[in-house]
This record gives C-alpha cells, sequence and structure tokens, in this order.
C-alpha cells in the first residue's frame, strides 16, 4: 500500500493540493516510454504551455545509459559554491529521512542557490549511494556533478548541467518548496521523466491519461514516419496523409485550434 507523507510542506503537492493520483504501477508504465515522445503526446492531449514542462538543453544527462528516470520530485536548494560558507547538511539527513517514507521512486531536484554558479559541485557517488539506499534514484539540478563512474554503478542517475571537479562547504538552505530549473518550475511531488536527450515536468492533469496517450502516440508515430520517408510521395500528399493519421488515432479534436505540433 502506498504510504502518505505529512502536512509539513513534504507532501506531493500540486497547486496547494494533495496529489493522490501518483501510483508506483504508473511510474512503472510510464518508465516504458521515451521522454521526447512523452513530452510530444503532452503537446498534443493537454493544455499545459510547452515552455512550463520541458527543462532547458542545459541540463542533461551525465549518465546516458541509466536512462530513462521516473519519479516524484523531492525539491532542495544548496549552496555549494559560496567562499568561507558555514556547512549545514541538516535538512540534508532530514529530507533523506522523508524519502526513507515514502514508496515511490523518486527523483531529487535540486537548486543551486550559491554564489559562484559555475562552481556549484552538487553531489559526488557517496551522496548518491545514500540517496539511492532510501529509493531515490535521479538527481535534476542546474548545478554540477561528480565521480560519475561512481554514479554508473550505484546505479544513480544524474542530468544537469555537467561535471565539476569539487565544491565549497555544502549548506542547505530549503526543502520542499517549488524550484526553477531549467526555466521551468518544479514542485514537490511533480512527476519527472528523464532520459539521454533531457528533462521533462509531467503536468498533473494529463498524469492518468498519458499512459494511454503515449501509446496511440508510439503508433502514429511509426506510420507517420513511414510516410514522410517516402520518395514517392508529393509534399502535398505527406501532408494530408499525416493529417489523417492525426484524427485516425484521435488526435484531431485535440489539436483543433492549436498551432505548432510535431511529428518528429
Amino acid at each position: 500500500m502506498r504510504r502518505k507523507l505529512t502536512e509539513k510542506g513534504h507532501t506531493p503537492l500540486q497547486n496547494g493540493n494533495r496529489n493522490d493520483m501518483v501510483e508506483r504501477h504508473l511510474l512503472e508504465q510510464l518508465s516504458g516510454f521515451d521522454t521526447a515522445l512523452l513530452a510530444n503526446t503532452i503537446g498534443y492531449i493537454d493544455e499545459t504551455p510547452a515552455a512550463e514542462f520541458y527543462l532547458s538543453a542545459a541540463i542533461q544527462s551525465v549518465t546516458p545509459t541509466l536512462a530513462p528516470s521516473v519519479g516524484i520530485a523531492f525539491t532542495c536548494e544548496l549552496d555549494s559554491s559560496t567562499p568561507d560558507n558555514m556547512a549545514d547538511v541538516d535538512l540534508y539527513w532530514q529530507q533523506l529521512e522523508e524519502m526513507s517514507k515514502c514508496s515511490l521512486p523518486i527523483v531529487w531536484v535540486v537548486k543551486a542557490v550559491g554564489s559562484r554558479p559555475e562552481h556549484e559541485c552538487i553531489l559526488g557517488d557517496g551522496m548518491a549511494k545514500t540517496l539511492h539506499s532510501v529509493g531515490c534514484g535521479a538527481m535534476v539540478s542546474d548545478g554540477y556533478v561528480r565521480d560519475v563512474q561512481g554514479l554508473l554503478q550505484v546505479p544513480f542517475a544524474a542530468y544537469c548541467r555537467g561535471k565539476a571537479i569539487h565544491h565549497c562547504a555544502l549548506r542547505f538552505t530549503a526543502l520542499n518548496r517549488p524550484v526553477e530549473i531549467g526555466g521551468v518550475l518544479i514542485r514537490p511531488g511533480d512527476v519527472i521523466h528523464a532520459n539521454d536527450e533531457g528533462v521533462i515536468r509531467i503536468p498533473p492533469s494529463c498524469l492518468l491519461s498519458l499512459t494511454e496517450g503515449a501509446t496511440r502516440m508510439q503508433a502514429f508515430e511509426r506510420d507517420a514516419h513511414r510516410m514522410l520517408v517516402r520518395t514517392d510521395l508529393s509534399l502535398v500528399q505527406k501532408r494530408e496523409a499525416v493529417q489523417e493519421l492525426i484524427a485516425e488515432y484521435g488526435f484531431a479534436d485535440c489539436v483543433a485550434g492549436k498551432s505548432a505540433r510535431s511529428t518528429s
């Protein structure tokens, strides 16, 4: 049975309300899909603007063989770069305790808040082992990481700005509140999906319908790509064929009035 966390700001929340939609089997199903395909599907079945759910290209996997990663977001803010700072890891250990009480896969979402952004080293393989032991299998951050070979061995996936060799004193400044990573606001309890091409936040408004929609999207893209690669069809014929496929797979009503859709 799924456990619920307490009401002290570290429950999965969506727009101030408890998110009761997330079940382990749903996350397991989503792990079978490519992140880009899910992003395409969201664009067809949900009204959330794309700019609000896909993170910038600056946030990339440094452990691409471990993808995909799916889990609920536990958020925090960390200063690892400010010179002469006082270390404070009490909040880190508090959050680990909170993670240990969650029965769902977890993605640790870390906002770097130090004074030297290019020196933010958020995590190494020691922290990754600790996080993995309490059910967290991945991290998303606008900082950097180190010990990549160690991360691969844990295994622990990291989606961030790259690698940094060291850090200053680690000072955790906040837990369990919305943070902006890669231009997207991520709230505690948001479902994160990531692979070797990038990271998305799945809008709660389409979470329950996304698996079914993604299954249709897979079939649509398969048939559309077969059509697009043909050399015996004119561009007009290809365009018409794709529009027919959109209707066949049930996306026509979803895209009515929308201007930017992709079969890539």
